[in-house]
This record gives structure tokens, C-alpha cells and sequence, in this order.
């Protein structure tokens, strides 16, 4: 079985457990699991503090992202997981697996879909950093 099996937006911790076990199969010789996490700095400057939030559609534009690539790829089996709320360096921020009959599509779904979320799915990040400034990341 091919296509979406997870596509989520949780404020509780992710599992990567959960994402691998929802594109586990016998058909795929190829599974790549992208793990998102928070880094201690951005842009030279040290991270303190971060939060993310999405807009009320975000999880129905995730999906409709893992669908569109799930139609680009019709062999993979995907599964995508996004962090909201308040995360510390080192939390687990986003969790993408692809799996296929072959390596090689394998990587270019997973890639496909951590690209199309970040750049199409409606989650900002809340930045402070450690010399007191802050910015939002991803507004339109």
C-alpha cells in the first residue's frame, strides 16, 4: 500500500517510531527518514527560546502537500509529523519518511516532501536569541 499514511501537526513530542512504523512495509527496498531538530543557534546567534504555531488549516495543507507529492511519486509510501508549542534545543521539530521499491526514489520523495511542507505549510517559528532580539521565520 502506497501513498499517505501520516500526515499530522501535534503539540505533544514526536516519534520517530511512529512515522517509520507508518511507511514500514515488505514492497519497499528503500525507507529515508528526515528528523528536523532544533539547533542552539541561527544565524551566528545563539537560540534561547523557540516556539512554533500554525494557522487553523495547517494540518488540512499538510496533508494536501503529502497528497500532491504522494500523486509525484505514486510508488512511495509517506509519512509526515510537525511539531507546534514551545520546543527546546534538541526537540524533534519535524519527522518525514518515504519509502519505495528503490533507493533513489526513496531519497527524491523524502526531499520533495520536507521541501514542499516547509516552504507550503502554514508554521512559523518564534526565535529568541540570546542577546535579547527575536524573529519570526516563514510568515508570508
Amino acid at each position: 500500500m502506497s501513498g499517505v499514511r501520516l500526515a499530522v501537526i501535534s503539540s505533544e513530542p514526536l516519534s520517530v517510531d511512529q512515522v517509520l512504523g507508518a511507511v514500514s512495509g515488505p514492497t519497499f527496498g528503500g525507507l529515508v527518514l528526515f528528523v528536523g531538530t532544533v539547533r542552539d543557534h541561527d544565524e551566528g546567534k545563539s537560540v534561547d527560546h523557540l516556539a512554533y504555531s500554525s494557522h487553523p488549516t495547517a494540518e488540512r495543507t499538510l496533508r494536501e502537500v503529502a497528497a500532491s507529492v504522494a500523486a509525484e511519486f505514486p510508488e512511495a509510501a509517506l509519512a509526515v509529523s510537525h511539531r507546534t508549542g514551545d520546543l527546546q534545543v534538541g526537540d524533534l521539530a519535524v519527522v518525514v519518511a518515504a519509502a519505495c521499491p528503490h533507493r533513489g526514489t526513496a531519497f527524491a520523495a523524502a526531499r520533495r516532501l520536507i521541501d514542499d511542507v516547509k516552504s507550503t505549510v502554514p508554521i512559523w517559528k518564534h526565535q529568541r536569541f540570546h542577546d535579547g532580539s527575536e524573529e519570526w521565520v516563514g510568515l508570508p
